[in-house]
């Protein structure tokens, strides 16, 4: 037993170190999607913004199937509103597009984006940096655009339909203090319009979703009602 010690312990040292260095190979590299979740949508978004007509110094809203699913020119009752959402969307997505919204050099930019990253897993330290990012091009590029953070709205699992992944009340938290510490370093304006859509379980209200994560009609006219009620929109 004495004379086979010796030959088996450095071979239990090679493996225990190439494990090692095998585990650390693994633990460094990325471990979530960076693709949104309806990649098929995303060219059919960007060829229609495209074709639409160009203009600066308006109001833009930024983000994922939110945004795109709000009426931006009734809501606001502004004719140059541009409604710069997209379905699936998250934070990799918009830092991709951005080079349409500086052309335009937004006199405001309405931002709500993150849902569709807390879905796929993506840590909410990588989604408030990724919204830094866009901050940050925004105002080096376009620097008299006012931009606006929104919080990222809270979902409700209990209403029919539900999608999956996206019950994670914790991490839309947890991303949302982060999102604020960012646009507070920025300069931004943070918008929490998380709390306002609360009910008495802290899931989003039923009155205002469809779904669980997307808004209604109603929806649509508390989040524009607390826009105005703010002034920041008049």
């Amino acid at each position: 037993m004495k004379k086979i010690l010796p030959k088996i312990l450095p071979a239990i040292l090679i493996l225990s170190c190439f494990n090692f260095q095998s585990f650390s190979q693994v633990t460094n590299q990325r471990v979530f999607d960076t693709v949104g979740f309806i990649p098929e949508h995303y060219p059919v978004r960007i060829a229609l913004f495209e074709k639409e007509s160009f203009s600066t110094g308006g109001i833009i809203f930024l983000g994922n199937s939110i945004t795109e699913m709000g009426d931006w020119k009734k809501l606001t009752g502004d004719s140059t509103a541009v409604n710069r959402g997209i379905g699936g969307d998250i934070t990799f997505g918009v830092l991709k597009r951005l080079d349409e919204i500086i052309r335009r050099q937004p006199r405001k930019l309405f931002i709500l984006i993150g849902i569709n990253d807390i879905g796929k897993d993506i840590p909410d330290a990588v989604i408030a940096d990724n919204v830094r990012k866009i901050i940050e091009r925004v105002q080096q590029e376009s620097s008299k655009t006012t931009i606006y953070i929104h919080s990222i709205l809270p979902v409700n699992p209990l209403v029919p339909n539900f999608p999956q992944h996206y019950d994670k009340q914790t991490q839309i938290l947890s991303t949302n203090i982060k999102l604020k510490e960012i646009a507070d370093s920025k300069n931004v304006v943070f918008i929490n319009i998380h709390d306002q859509f609360l009910d008495e379980q802290q899931n989003l209200d039923k009155r205002y979703t469809v779904d669980g994560l997307h808004l209604n009609k109603s929806g649509y006219d508390m989040w524009i009602k607390y826009l105005r009620d703010n002034l920041f929109l008049p």
